[in-house]
């Protein structure tokens, strides 16, 4: 089957998509760049000029979070905070039904291009809010999803429906004690009250399934005063939030207060809160490469840490829904991997740590030819000589060039030693089995008896020899 790169797969009646920021053109992202500059200089003097130019941003990188918040802050600041009204779960007679119509055919990126149209003139439309949210999580936008999620019950904080997509969102990132505070939201509401309890009681179970493994949230209610230490006592941490947003408001330039403000959020488990803090600390610092990077670091660990997360819920209950929970984050994940490494690769083209982390990735999300062009400049590093010859061999094999596979792995094989045996054993296997695909018996059995001397039990090499003894005419499968 030939092999698909991420960035042309496509989604059911909709074509490509959404590309993210690593599968933009150098000349793309150099020009949503530059449009986002111009929006920040303008940000505060020619609004509508921001405006245009934080939406050319989001149209051409719709899961750019950064670039999100900086459009809905224009917005609002021109139309001012306004809350919605109507009922949710209706869609009034407005360019909202358009989306719904847009939705069940799958057209996300539409959804998302049709939708932000509608914010420049209401950014307040909580139902467009949450439809642009539901198309970002089809293509794994999550990051973009949580910032229309959260902008939506800013609008309608006691919606039901707004308050279930965030608990839901929550929930499948790991964050159960703000799913819970949405619930208990909706238990507010007339009729809803027995649904809510059986959600928060469901939360709870879970929330103790995954407790013990990290950003999982505290079992104190919000609000709780800490334990002070031994010594002087620390400053409470209600308290010193609430010192570093009035440090915030009084000097927004002040990145500091910003990440110490993010460092207390995430421990008190409102990851999503911290984000957006760093979020407006990056906007803040002009774009400030130091701060871009602690943002995307602190956006990777926590990606990780939602998989592991959906990983602690299918151990505890194997179900399809926590299964497909799972299969989307992981995916998630990988693309943004794929989009930081890409950008640091980027930024320091000599790192070539950078490239080797940015083609394993490739290599995951099955880009065969991308992976092999940077895994080919990783060459240059002898350390990893062995072990990217393996990467390239596997990475040819699966595009068919199977010469080329069978000379990276006998340069592995060559040039791995014991202290890196499973990688060696590795490059035996796929050796010895590539041989036999050849039709080259010889090297076949030479490579899987070394490989036999190491580990017997090594998957199903015992088999395979025996299929390779002289006399046996039938070969093995490749």
């Amino acid at each position: 089957m030939p092999n698909e790169s991420p960035a042309a797969a496509s989604t059911p009646g909709n074509g490509p998509v959404a590309p993210t920021t690593a599968q933009l053109s150098p000349a793309e992202r150099s020009r949503l760049s530059q449009c986002f500059q111009r929006g920040n200089q303008n940000a505060a003097t020619n609004l509508d000029y921001a405006i245009e130019m934080f939406s050319q941003c989001v149209l051409g990188d719709p899961g750019n979070a950064v670039y999100l918040q900086s459009l809905l802050a224009v917005l609002r600041k021109k139309h001012g905070a306004k809350k919605a009204a109507g009922l949710s779960g209706l869609w009034p007679i407005s360019k909202a039904g358009g989306l719904k119509k847009l939705a069940e055919k799958a057209q996300w990126r539409e959804v998302i291009r049709q939708g932000v149209d509608v914010l420049k003139g209401n950014p307040s439309d909580h139902l467009v809010l949450l439809a642009i949210a539901d198309a970002c999580g089809q293509l794994q936008l999550a990051d973009a999803q949580r910032v229309y999620l959260k902008s939506a019950l800013d609008v309608v904080p006691a919606d039901a429906e707004v308050n279930r997509q965030c608990a839901r969102f929550l929930a499948n990132h790991g964050e159960f004690d703000q799913a819970i505070a949405c619930w208990v939201r909706v238990a507010n509401v007339k009729g809803l009250a027995d649904e809510a309890q059986r959600e928060i009681a469901r939360l709870q179970v879970e929330k103790t399934i995954v407790a013990g493994h990290g950003m999982t949230g505290r079992t104190a209610p919000a609000g709780a005063k800490a334990p002070a230490g031994a010594g002087q006592a620390p400053a409470q941490p209600v308290d010193r939030i609430a010192t570093l947003r009035q440090a915030i408001r009084d000097k927004p330039a002040e990145i500091e207060a910003y990440l110490e403000l993010a460092d207390l959020l995430e421990r008190d488990a409102d990851v999503g809160e911290a984000e957006a803090v760093l979020l407006k600390a990056l906007a803040a610092s002009g774009n400030d490469l130091k701060v871009r990077e602690h943002v995307e670091d602190r956006q990777l660990r926590w990606a990780r840490h939602r998989v592991h997360v959906a990983e602690q819920r299918v151990q505890a209950e194997d179900t399809p829904a926590h299964r497909d929970t799972l299969d989307r984050l992981r995916a998630a994940l990988l693309k943004h991997e794929v989009e930081i490494y890409s950008a640091r690769c980027a930024r320091y083209p000599e790192n070539l740590t950078w490239r080797y982390e940015l083609a394993m990735r490739l290599k995951a999300a099955g880009n065969h030819v991308e992976a092999i062009r940077h895994f080919q400049d990783v060459l240059q590093e002898p350390r990893r000589k062995g072990a990217v010859s393996l990467e390239l061999g596997e990475c040819f094999q699966k595009i068919k060039q199977y010469q080329l596979a069978m000379q990276n792995y006998t340069v592995a094989v060559d040039t791995l030693t014991d202290r890196e045996i499973e990688l060696r054993k590795r490059a035996l296997y796929r050796a010895g089995v590539l041989a036999a695909g050849l039709d080259d018996r010889d090297a076949a059995r030479k490579y899987l008896a070394t490989l036999a001397g190491l580990d017997f039990g090594y998957r199903d090499v015992a088999q395979r020899l025996d299929k390779l003894a002289p006399g046996k005419d039938n070969r093995p499968s490749g």
